[in-house]
């Protein structure tokens, strides 16, 4: 984390509201991507993101360790996500394949996030951050709250159920294109 960076945090937790903002402002990018990888839904993603920003003004004066900002924040926002999906029910990626999408790459992409999204959550969550958001084991494992160690696997078991359904997926598709000629 850069020290610019490190000296607005200090300052927010000071209570200084205007370097809190300037932080969100910094990390609103990542923030709303990662809401998006998971609600799949820009209202949805938007409304995780501003009670995000709305629980970190809050607890901010208890963030002990400056250099672990992004993974407070963060951890933060997934847990807005969580109680969220426990309170509403979440729309399936299914009716937008019903909507009739014929580009061969979207169909591709859709079983792609559908396959995600049937994961378990410690598994989606690990793929997510990974894979969507670039960030390394140590900082999910922070995120977690769980050994490093259980991040590798958590990534190892995932990438094995995505590969056994996304295989199974497209065997399916063969069959289906074969019959339908």
């Amino acid at each position: 984390m850069k020290e610019d960076t490190i000296r607005l945090v200090k300052k927010a937790v000071k209570g200084s509201k205007s370097a809190y903002g300037e932080l969100i402002a910094e990390y609103q990018v990542y923030l709303y991507k990662t809401a998006f990888l998971y609600v799949k839904n820009e209202a949805d993603s938007l409304d995780a993101v501003q009670e995000c920003v709305t629980r970190g003004l809050l607890a901010i004066g208890k963030l002990k360790e400056p250099q672990y900002f992004k993974t407070w924040i963060t951890r933060i926002l997934l847990n807005c996500i969580w109680q969220d999906k426990k309170q509403t029910q979440t729309v399936s990626l299914d009716e937008y394949r019903e909507k009739g999408v014929e580009n061969y790459l979207i169909e591709e992409k859709v079983d792609l996030y559908d396959a995600i999204d049937s994961l378990k959550e410690q598994y989606k969550t690990v793929v997510i951050l990974f894979y969507f958001q670039e960030l390394k084991i140590r900082e999910i494992a922070r995120i977690m709250n769980i050994p490093e160690g259980s991040v590798k696997v958590y990534l190892y078991r995932a990438k094995k159920q995505l590969r056994r359904q996304l295989e199974g997926g497209q065997e399916e598709n063969e069959e289906e294109r074969r019959y339908a000629k």
